[in-house]
């Protein structure tokens, strides 16, 4: 294979074919084709964009670069869904045990945070003693006995995609709705699902800044995913506020908790009980999104999800009583300062990229990927779009190591808020399903 040639056609535009694409990432994996190509490769993609099967085409060769999980025959459908990440985002911790306890198995391989988008797996390791480092074999005898696991990819698992995004990272191709659909789909694909829900944000705090954005790697995502054997949706879902009224890995936990316990914020249950149902429509466990939102209500309050919740932690070694016990206190984070409403009215505004970029700064999200996360830093107790606050009422919390910290968190937390004399206009959490 003549790689320079491939990059010059793609750099002119050119159609690349399934067996070129996937010489391509088979050689690179096997180190046959140096960083510095690849990083030229990505550039030109980013540039001339990938038709639809050369997205294919890649998304394939990404998930056959390394192994995929074998699951053994069985009536329990397998599903999961992927979030493009956000601010408080926390949907994926009471929604697998919930799927679980609604018949189905539930292979969540999860990654971490990077920047202001809070990561699956830095929320679990705020749980004492929990693991994410499953290796296949554990990944599918945990679901055959739980029903469920959230865990990070195997050392094995599309070994492409990690090499690739690394490069991606430091490239500036990040943004390319070709590249983004195969390094989702490529890890979706690995798990052998049946059914798959991805939840596409914009806004403010969100990867995708625009609706017709998300729409756009929305529908890439979705069609590609049908195309590939997988029962693929989409929600598109708004990203200007925070989901629910805790960012910070610990906290988020404790509200996932609180979920699971039949209360928690409108915003979160109500999402985590849309994505369920849309689930079940796509398993067949349901005829329609009303009658999953039944099922998927009843269950959900029935305190069954909570029980599996215990039962997940319990198999990916977590410390159940030093878990109940740390859920008691009402924070764990050494200083903890109130920030207080300078006026009477309403909350027309809370920004999530301030509210985000506060948390990182506590560590609670990284910089880096070598940044060292700290699990207790972050902020609470946030007011939801339309809530009556008056002067001198708490309008959050920041979470920090030391007091300096959290009181550089509130100055600039004074910002992320907009209040109002009259209420502010209804706004739509859910504003678009994608689907074939």
């Amino acid at each position: 294979m003549n790689f320079l040639s491939l990059i010059e056609s793609k750099r002119d535009g050119r159609v690349l074919e399934a067996a070129q694409i996937k010489e391509v990432i088979s050689a690179y994996v096997a180190g046959k084709i140096p960083d510095y190509q690849m990083s030229a490769f990505l550039m030109a993609v980013y540039f001339r964009g990938m038709d639809t099967r050369e997205t294919s085409a890649l998304t394939l060769a990404m998930r056959d670069s390394g192994e995929v999980l074998q699951f053994p025959k069985d009536h329990r459908p397998l599903a999961d869904k992927h979030s493009t990440g956000g601010v408080g985002d926390k949907v994926s911790l009471p929604l697998a045990p919930l799927l679980a306890c609604l018949g189905m198995r539930v292979p969540m391989i999860s990654g971490r945070g990077l920047g202001i988008t809070g990561g699956t797996l830095d929320k679990l390791e705020s749980i004492p003693g929990f693991n994410t480092a499953l290796d296949s074999e554990q990944i599918v005898a945990l679901v055959q006995s739980v029903g469920c696991v959230i865990c990070g990819q195997t050392m094995r698992m599309v070994p492409a995609d990690k090499a690739m995004y690394a490069l991606r990272d430091v490239t500036g191709t990040v943004p390319s709705i070709p590249l983004i659909t195969a390094s989702i789909l490529s890890k979706k694909l690995a798990e052998n699902l049946q059914a798959l829900l991805l939840d596409v944000k914009f806004g403010a705090a969100a990867f995708m800044p625009t609706l017709e954005k998300a729409n756009e790697l929305a529908s890439a995502m979705v069609n590609l995913g049908n195309d590939c054997g997988v029962n693929t949706r989409a929600l598109i879902t708004g990203m200007d506020a925070p989901l629910g009224r805790a960012a910070g890995n610990w906290l988020e936990v404790k509200e996932s908790v609180e979920c699971l316990e039949g209360g928690g914020p409108a915003d979160l249950r109500g999402l985590v009980l849309v994505c369920a149902a849309h689930l079940l429509v796509q398993t067949n466990l349901a005829s329609s999104i009303a009658d999953g939102r039944e099922l998927a209500e009843k269950c959900l309050d029935s305190g069954k999800p909570r029980a599996k919740w215990n039962e997940m932690l319990a198999a990916q070694g977590a410390d159940l009583p030093a878990f109940e016990k740390k859920l008691q206190r009402s924070h764990t984070a050494p200083v903890v300062l109130e920030l207080d409403c300078a006026q009477d009215g309403f909350v027309a505004g809370c920004d999530a990229r301030i509210i985000g970029e506060v948390v990182r700064d506590l560590g609670g999200g990284r910089l880096t990927k070598e940044t060292v996360i700290n699990p207790d830093a972050g902020v609470d107790l946030l007011p939801t779009l339309g809530d009556v606050v008056s002067f001198g009422s708490i309008l959050c919390r920041a979470h920090a190591a030391d007091k300096a910290q959290a009181e550089s968190a509130l100055s600039r937390l004074k910002t992320a808020f907009k209040i109002s004399e009259f209420p502010p206009e209804p706004t739509r959490l859910i504003h678009e399903v994608i689907q074939r």
